[in-house]
């Protein structure tokens, strides 16, 4: 992160990050493939450090809308003293063949992590949902989760405030949509979207799309 700083993103090579951490470039390339798979261990670290943060604020808090804003705004805490730099890592994000893609193979890890931690926002919740419901939310959430992140990362206001403002009154509409989810008049288009993240997003490259599963009937 220093190096970053210093160079920025690609003026910074593997060799220099070996030399600052006083190892040889094949032991940085014994553990590392590429920087971008060094900057996705950060980005496990950074998930890892957030699910921790958010797993406090959230006890003894029950509201669904507010357990939303909750992950959101302690990610936005977590994450900004290195927003300097987010939007080349996003840059560098954007390509379907990058490893800091948040839909590849090596983002899985840091995308499972907050993934479970919006589990845990549903069912320390207040409200009940059958098995269906509590397997489709949780990604469906990480989306809106990732539309937050990806403003932030272009947000210049002081402090990234629009982002938090945003944060704030969309975690009370997801909260409201959450809830209706359940109802079964809805329970078609919760499906829907499920199935398109499936299949044009967590897909494997160069493997069939996901048949979707068997579904109850109504």
């Amino acid at each position: 992160m220093a190096l970053f700083r210093e160079n920025g993103y690609d003026g910074t090579t593997m060799r220099a990050i070996a030399q600052r951490a006083g190892v040889s470039v094949g032991n940085a390339y014994y553990y590392f493939e590429s920087k971008e798979h060094l900057v996705q261990g950060f980005y496990d670290r950074l998930s890892a450090e957030h699910s921790a943060v958010a797993v406090e604020a959230l006890q003894g808090v029950t509201d669904l809308g507010e357990r939303i804003r909750i992950v959101l705004t302690t990610w936005l805490e977590v994450a900004e003293p290195y927003h300097a730099f987010a939007g080349t890592f996003f840059k560098n994000a954007a390509d379907p063949s990058s490893p800091l893609s948040p839909f590849s193979a090596e983002s899985k890890q840091a995308r499972e992590t907050v993934i479970d931690l919006h589990r845990l926002v549903l069912s320390g919740s207040n409200l009940r949902y059958d098995a269906e419901i509590e397997r489709l939310l949780p990604e469906l959430l990480w989306l809106h989760h990732l539309a937050i992140v990806l403003y932030w990362a272009h947000d210049r206001s002081p402090g990234t405030e629009k982002t938090r403002r945003l944060a704030e009154r969309t975690a009370g509409i997801v909260a409201r949509v959450a809830r209706i989810s359940k109802y079964k008049v809805v329970r078609p288009l919760v499906r829907e979207a499920d199935s398109l993240l499936r299949e044009f997003l967590l897909s494997e490259p160069d493997q069939p799309s996901p048949q979707p599963a068997p579904q109850p009937a109504d």
